[in-house]
């Protein structure tokens, strides 16, 4: 049971909480402390009463989740994880959005020990919350005793609930049924334009009694009997999610600046601060002062904790010790353990046929799930079309959460935060699918897996004007460029099976960032490469696929996916003319650029005239084939019709690719 503390001493560590978060904005001289100020009640309660946690073993693995979603609120977070006990030394909440310390603007995972994830982008974090919350379901259906009973808080704030990616989110636990997620709405009524009814008049509360979710309205956020009892019939509810709406006031305890818009996003300033500290009993004079009997309530809670993990411990080790070969399948799972001859298993089980490279990913993504119990993932109602549904995986729906097919259902955005949330509670590989086109809708999830490091498989097909009568509505021109855009993302775009078999022993071998695909509708001509070629050259990004006859090349031809073979093709026209042309397979610029400056230079050598060919947008392509080189792409929006005829009306034949490169030579 929670201990009881006197109310002088809840007080105090209330108050506490909130002071740290004003210290922390004001020499900072920028920040969010209204928030803090209004949550700390709620996330004191939270901390004390309900959150297991170890701050020595931040990673333990029957550990509860906090997600604070709304992520301006990050001197909240700091604060209460430095009074926890975690490796946050009071220092470095003096250094609150300051270069090179462990308190940024926003809460980054990787960065703050006890951090889950990174938010900011509001909404997100509710979506990664979803993601923890199934990630556990899942895990508990395979492995049992170590997860069944650990929790997922998540506090958020109006913004989180008007971003869409939370809608989408929020609808697939309704859905599922994740009753072991809380979230707890920070219902202050204040944005930053002002109140919150200027732009929003809905009945929240509602909407998640729609989603599917238990729902409860706390009129006081600031009543920790309330708040207690509140948390307690969500923490017991069974068979649904549970959604608390908390009435706060942003900026409690300052006399002025309580429940105005100037409290969300900006310092209190000097005389507010003084009179705030004045109000709570502290001495405006001193700031990030922290009283003993503070620390040691913490201390308290972390020696109850203690005593959690140590229970938890004891079954589990009982657990491993009658459960011997599981508990090796649970080891390897977290590991997300991968055979070392994977690519090589991957270029034997190659398809014998030329084909889409949809369906040749299809079918390795089955070999890969054998050989790699983690990957688990799904498409956004288009597994027919992407061909990313696990054969024999079963499917994951509410109350059955041992399969391995997840149906996301026509909804990117949470899909990709969900996957995040998956990514981020370890063991799992998570893998979401959509048409390329429809990347768009997900990017701003698909840019933090690449910022939290997380190893997440974004499958992206139909990725051209090829896949036909569809039209430009469905056409994807600029976005194999915007995905090459993103930091720490590798875009893997491949010709054919081998080059499918190795973009997904890339997608596996990484282990601190997310690989995406491309791949076609319609089916392409197998590659001919050189004799002696080594397919592990494929998984360097870019390699030779055809080298120049007779000598140093008159012209590099640089092509990826479904225009390598026309690539090829104006080669054999061009060499029987006379000219010496290398063909180079650009499979992976990411991988490729992240090779020695002599393998790439040996590929693409300095001083050798250089061509692009790809069916999407080109001036990006100066950087590897130099100014003076030439682009071959589109550079307008598609159009709509069979994709013979979009091939010769965009120039992109072996005919139409020859005459250009002839042309330019």
């Amino acid at each position: 049971m929670p201990r009881e503390y006197e109310a002088s001493q809840v007080a105090l560590a209330v108050n506490t909480i909130k002071g740290l978060a004003i210290d922390g904005v004001e020499k900072a001289q920028c920040g969010h402390p209204g928030t803090p100020m209004g949550l700390a009640a709620i996330t004191f309660e939270v901390w004390t009463r309900y959150l297991r946690y170890d701050p020595r073993d931040p990673a333990w693995l029957g550990r509860d989740r906090f997600v604070l979603s709304c992520g301006h609120a990050s001197m909240l977070l700091y604060s209460m994880l430095h009074l926890a006990g975690y490796d946050l030394p009071m220092s470095q909440l003096q250094a609150f959005r300051q270069w090179g310390s462990k308190t940024p603007g926003h809460p980054e995972h990787g960065v703050t020990p006890g951090v889950e994830t990174t938010t900011g982008p509001l909404g997100q974090g509710i979506g990664n919350a979803v993601g923890m919350a199934l990630a556990l379901k899942l895990k508990a259906a395979r492995f049992g005793e170590a997860f069944a009973d650990a929790k997922v808080y998540c506090l958020a704030s109006d913004g989180d609930l008007m971003e869409g990616v939370s809608g989408e989110a929020s609808s697939i636990a309704g859905h599922l049924g994740l009753d072991n997620l809380v979230v707890i709405y920070d219902d202050n009524h204040i944005t930053i334009e002002g109140d919150t009814a200027l732009a929003y008049s809905e009945d929240a509360c509602k909407r998640y009694e729609a989603y599917g979710w238990s729902v409860q309205t706390l009129d006081d956020g600031h009543d920790h009997a309330k708040i207690r009892a509140a948390v307690d019939r969500a923490v017991a509810q069974k068979g649904k999610p549970s959604f608390i709406r908390a009435r706060t006031h942003i900026g409690d305890g300052a006399p002025n600046k309580h429940d105005t818009a100037s409290a969300h996003g900006e310092p209190l300033g000097k005389d507010e601060v003084a009179a705030t500290k004045k109000a709570m009993g502290f001495d405006p004079d001193k700031t990030f002062v922290v009283a003993d009997s503070v620390y040691a309530l913490f201390r308290e809670r972390a020696a109850d904790n203690a005593k959690a993990k140590a229970d938890w411990t004891s079954r589990h080790d009982a657990w491993r010790k009658g459960n011997a070969a599981l508990a090796a399948q649970l080891d390897a799972f977290e590991a997300k353990a991968v055979p070392a001859n994977l690519y090589e298993t991957l270029l034997a089980a190659i398809p014998e046929k030329d084909d889409a490279t949809r369906n040749l990913s299809g079918v390795l993504e089955n070999v890969v799930a054998k050989l790699v119990p983690s990957l688990i993932g799904g498409s956004a109602d288009l597994a027919g079309s992407t061909k990313t549904l696990i054969k024999d995986g079963g499917s994951v729906g509410p109350g059955a959460f041992a399969g391995r097919n997840m149906h996301w259902g026509i909804r990117e955005h949470g899909m990709g935060a969900v996957c995040n949330g998956m990514a981020l509670s370890g063991g799992i590989i998570p893998f979401g699918a959509t048409f390329l086109i429809f990347s768009d809708y997900m990017r701003p999830s698909v840019r933090l897996s690449a910022l939290m490091e997380q190893q997440c498989v974004w499958v992206y097909t139909h990725d051209s004007i090829f896949l036909g009568e569809d039209g430009p509505t469905h056409q994807s021109i600029e976005q194999l460029w915007a995905l090459r855009l993103i930091p720490n993302l590798y875009v893997a775009r491949p010709a054919d099976g081998l080059e499918c078999a190795a973009a997904w022993a890339l997608a596996m071998q990484r282990r601190h960032g997310p690989t995406a695909f491309a791949l076609t509708r319609h089916k392409l001509p197998k590659i001919a490469r050189d004799a002696g070629f080594d397919p592990r050259d494929a998984l360097r990004g870019a390699y030779v696929a055809q080298e120049a006859t007779g000598g140093k090349p008159d012209a590099i031809l640089v092509a990826t996916g479904s225009e390598l073979h026309l690539a090829v093709g104006a080669r054999a026209k061009l060499e029987a003319e006379g000219k010496k042309v290398r063909v180079v397979s650009a499979l992976c610029l990411e991988a490729f650029e992240a090779q020695d400056e002599a393998y790439r230079e040996r590929v693409l050598p300095r001083g050798v005239k250089k061509c692009s060919i790809e069916a999407g947008r080109t001036p990006p392509w100066r950087a590897f084939v130099g100014e003076a080189g030439l682009t071959l792409g589109i550079d307008r929006f598609g159009a709509s019709a069979p994709d013979k005829v979009l091939g010769e009306k965009f120039g992109l034949t072996v005919d139409a690719v020859t005459s250009r490169v002839r042309a330019w030579l």
